[in-house]
């Protein structure tokens, strides 16, 4: 019986990394998908509708890049429009920066800055966002939400808007894409593992969801839907908005023009501090999405890594490899060119001014098996604490709110 020991591992090995394969060819034809529907919605001019919007930053300190983000919602292809920053505090260090900005810029669009004060029975964020929407124009349409660390391109809020025409629309949605600075080995992992998810939106509007950093709805619906008021006690603005539109079957079209920039660089503290945030978010508010990160990855790592040590193991004794090592190289293959026709579709959408794109999509190809580790470990990390930090403050994520 100890003799049949290695061909029963081998065998499971066998059954498991055909699992992993099967997976990695699906994901595969999602990342085709995506990258025709991306190419086929580039093509398409955005609908003659650009009504009167509010642009909404909410920010909290300073950040890479903070000047030029801000300064690209002033050089919008958009006729009228009015950017509303908003923050807690009267001594917030980019408030300097905000200043600046709208002085350069003020002949571009109207501009304000709103103090919220600090959250009681919500995150920071949604706080602010609850005091900006209270304030913005009487002539407003359409509300935008960006985040101050994003830097969209000229065309993103008339693509963001225009696909509101269609009253039967709950909202239009973009979604960042980080773009390291020096390239350090954390920022392209942070890069890497955020792709996945980008690549998740797509044609299926049902499925699709918000990314609060680039995301337009008519003020009608807003307020219709009360969404304000669903935000009370929440810490994630997308994810509520995401909910109360899906329990109306409002569908949500994402906008491959709206794709941004998110530049800078980052360390491995910061990286693990971001994303062990964005799955306890997940685990907390839509917890049918966590459930899948945690047992795919768990299988993925098992298999990938695990044949890894399978085939050194044998290799070392004297034994066959040569199966075990092919599965191995099949499912890394699947995954870099999954991660080589998303880039390319992504990087049509982004503007042309980043002169490392070929390092970029080296990284993409060889680093996806490692964001995979990593989101092994942040579902792990959010199935036994729901504590988050954003922006220096701490929550306790309450799934009910």
């Amino acid at each position: 019986m100890a003799g049949e020991t290695p061909a029963i591992l081998m065998w499971v090995f066998y059954f498991f990394a055909a699992i992993v394969i099967w997976l990695g060819i699906i994901s595969f034809r999602g990342g085709l998908r995506f990258a025709a529907y991306v190419r086929s919605q580039l093509a398409q001019a955005p609908a003659d509708y650009s009504p009167f919007a509010t642009v909404i930053v909410p920010f909290r300190g300073r950040e890479d890049g903070l000047e030029k983000n801000l300064a690209a919602l002033f050089e919008q292809f958009y006729p009228a429009y009015e950017v509303l920053f908003v923050t807690d505090s009267e001594t917030d260090s980019a408030l300097e920066v905000i200043q600046k900005v709208i002085k350069t810029k003020s002949s571009t669009a109207a501009a304000r800055v709103l103090i919220a004060g600090a959250a009681v029975d919500c995150g920071q964020k949604v706080h602010n966002l609850r005091a900006a929407v209270n304030h913005v124009d009487a002539r407003t349409e359409v509300l935008v939400f960006v985040d101050s660390d994003a830097r969209p391109g000229q065309n993103w809020l008339r693509s963001l808007v225009a696909p509101l025409v269609d009253h039967g629309l709950g909202a239009a949605t973009g979604y960042r894409w980080f773009v390291p600075g020096k390239g350090g080995f954390a920022s392209q992992l942070r890069s890497v593992w955020n792709a996945s998810i980008a690549s998740a939106l797509g044609p299926d509007r049902k499925s699709n969801f918000c990314w609060g950093g680039s995301t337009a709805i008519r003020r009608e619906t807003f307020a219709q839907l009360r969404v304000r008021e669903c935000w009370q006690g929440s810490v994630s603005d997308d994810f509520t908005m995401t909910r109360v539109l899906g329990e109306v079957k409002l569908p949500i079209h994402f906008v491959p023009a709206c794709l941004v920039v998110s530049p800078g660089d980052c360390g491995l503290t910061e990286l693990l501090e971001f994303s062990n945030r964005q799955l306890k978010i997940t685990r907390a508010y839509a917890a049918h999405l966590w459930r899948p990160v945690l047992l795919g990855s768990a299988l993925f790592c098992l298999v990938f890594f695990g044949g890894i040590l399978l085939v050194v193991a044998r290799a070392l004794s004297g034994l066959s490899f040569a199966i075990p090592l092919a599965l191995l190289v099949i499912i890394f293959l699947l995954g870099a060119a999954k991660a080589f026709v998303r880039f390319r579709a992504v990087t049509m959408a982004l503007p042309a001014e980043h002169s490392n794109w070929r390092r970029d999509l080296v990284a993409q190809m060889l680093l996806w098996p490692l964001a995979s580790l990593l989101y092994l470990y942040n579902a792990l990390a959010a199935t036994f604490s729901r504590q988050i930090t954003w922006r220096g403050i701490t929550y306790e994520l309450d799934s009910r709110k």
